[in-house]
């Protein structure tokens, strides 16, 4: 499996039109959204983490006539889970349709910035080449980063440098990690246009510091 991380603008037109309102409400700022799911009855879930004045937005909530329910929960001062299910979006070409049509898993949580949203879409290296090219006009979008998908890799792969990084996923593409083993250092560096030297030591810090990573 591999992935794209991506940026993408504006985000209502990446999730779900909610997400207009969410941005422009005074109350609240939205810091991740945590889940979102299309369901056959017609509606989306969507599952925020926000911060502000949850009770305001919670009112707000329920005057508005395309949410069919919500619920915004208090995280003990650590601000809010803001659940809303909402009428479908009427118009198509969001990131959600193109993932749904291409088979791919849009890894959560998707994080919010000042100028749009970062979001990791996961599936086959083909599937993914598919999707970029169906990525629809109304959506500028970006890509920042891609690579082998591992669960849960991102915590555990964040103490390396990026030259690290590079060589870990580099190893781990050509097979180096496979048992039995189907790459060499010099395949590595090969590939990267370095020396095995460096290759080996490289590997040999990002395997110390993910291990540190799993053990502590």
């Amino acid at each position: 499996m591999k992935y794209i991380k991506l940026s993408l603008a504006p985000t209502d037109r990446a999730i779900h039109p909610i997400d207009r309102y969410l941005a422009g409400h005074e109350a609240i700022s939205r810091e991740a959204l945590l889940h979102v799911d299309a369901r056959a009855d017609g509606t989306t879930v969507l599952l925020y983490r926000v911060t502000g004045d949850g009770e305001a937005f919670d009112d707000a909530l329920a005057d508005k006539p395309d949410v069919y329910d919500h619920d915004v929960v208090d995280l003990a001062g650590n601000g809010y889970h803001a659940f809303v299910q909402a009428e479908a979006a009427k118009a198509g070409g969001t990131l959600l349709e193109v993932a749904h049509d291409h088979t791919l898993i849009v890894d959560t949580p998707l994080e919010f910035t000042d100028d749009g949203l970062l979001a990791t879409l996961v599936g086959t290296h083909d599937n993914l080449r598919a999707a970029l090219g169906a990525m629809p006009d109304t959506l500028d979008f970006s890509v920042d980063n891609a690579g082998t998908y591992v669960p849960g890799s991102e915590d555990l792969l964040s103490p390396l440098t990026d030259r690290q990084l590079e060589v870990f996923e580099t190893a781990v593409e050509e097979g180096y990690y496979d048992v039995p083993r189907q790459a060499t250092h010099k395949d590595i560096a090969d590939n990267l246009g370095c020396a095995p030297s460096t290759v080996d030591e490289h590997l040999r810090k990002a395997e110390s510091r993910v291990v540190t990573s799993l053990i502590q």
